[in-house]
């Protein structure tokens, strides 16, 4: 089977996989994203499947679309890469599934996003549509607060920092949830403990074992399945009175921190699904 890796910086995550791909005896090609030059009338390219393993995800959605619209089977699809990598496009998605998620509003002013805010009632959270490990996400307080981020948000000049996405703030029990989803299946998740509201382990939060219960395996397999299924990781808060809440959903996940943590072959379990849907081909 003729497999492709598409990256740039090689992280602990692909070195795991390309480790994976040797003790098999499988040949692949790593697909360097800042080298790489597509002809766009390109019909065809020498592989049978695509792991996508991007750190932009500007660069990975432009890819795999080449890629895809060529007949290209990849982990993840284009679609499930500009579903997850835009906040606004998950929470519809999970909403219009039915997913329990916070409570959001979107505005494209700060007057506007201020009214929501204040309707919302402090604290909220405030994130940028675009982003990942954390980045520019803030907790507002007070009005005080809201005014200055919202002011500073709209002389970025990007477009994406005049779309104010405003997330109702749940109280977390010192900790979150992520889980991984491969497939139909909800392999492994980790509690993710901080004493920060944010608890990414990019930022310092502790990872620990967290059992999959038949609910959180369900809530997880049904967020996966809305935003378009394959290999994803889901962040999900937990209410104070215990309901599941799905936060977000992450197209290509790490997952360094959370093997030893569960005892799941994480790499394994990711392998065997490119292969699957490489052979589908």
């Amino acid at each position: 089977m003729r497999i492709g890796v598409l990256c740039s910086r090689v992280r602990a995550e692909e070195k795991l996989l390309f480790t994976e791909l040797e003790r098999r005896g499988l040949t692949y090609t790593k697909i360097d994203d800042r080298e790489q030059i597509f002809d766009l009338h390109q019909r065809s390219y020498p592989y049978d499947v695509v792991l996508e393993r991007c750190i932009q995800h500007s660069r990975a959605m432009y890819m795999l679309k080449v890629l895809g619209d060529a007949g290209v089977p990849t982990v993840n699809t284009y679609q499930v890469a500009a579903t997850c990598g835009d906040k606004f496009l998950t929470t519809q998605a999970l909403i219009h599934a039915d997913v329990p998620t916070p409570g959001c509003q979107l505005a494209f002013t700060p007057e506007s996003a201020l009214a929501a805010i204040e309707q919302m009632g402090y604290p909220v959270v405030l994130k940028p549509v675009v982003g990942s490990w954390g980045r520019m996400v803030s907790k507002v307080n007070d009005r005080d607060a809201a005014e200055a981020i919202l002011e500073h948000r709209d002389v970025l000049g990007s477009y994406q920092h005049s779309i104010f996405y405003i997330q109702e703030y749940i109280a977390k029990p010192g900790r979150d949830i992520r889980t991984f989803v491969i497939g139909d299946e909800c392999i492994a998740g980790i509690y993710r403990t901080s004493s920060h509201w944010i608890t990414n382990t990019a930022r310092g939060g502790l990872a620990s074992n967290c059992p999959i219960t038949p609910e959180l395996a369900e809530i997880s397999v049904r967020a996966a399945n809305a935003v378009g299924g394959g290999i994803v990781a889901l962040d999900l808060l937990e209410t104070l009175d215990g309901q599941l809440l799905v936060n977000e959903v992450n197209y290509t996940m790490e997952f360094r921190n959370s093997i030893d943590t569960t005892g799941v072959n994480i790499p394994a379990k990711i392998i065997d699904y490119v292969l699957a849907v490489g052979g589908g081909r």
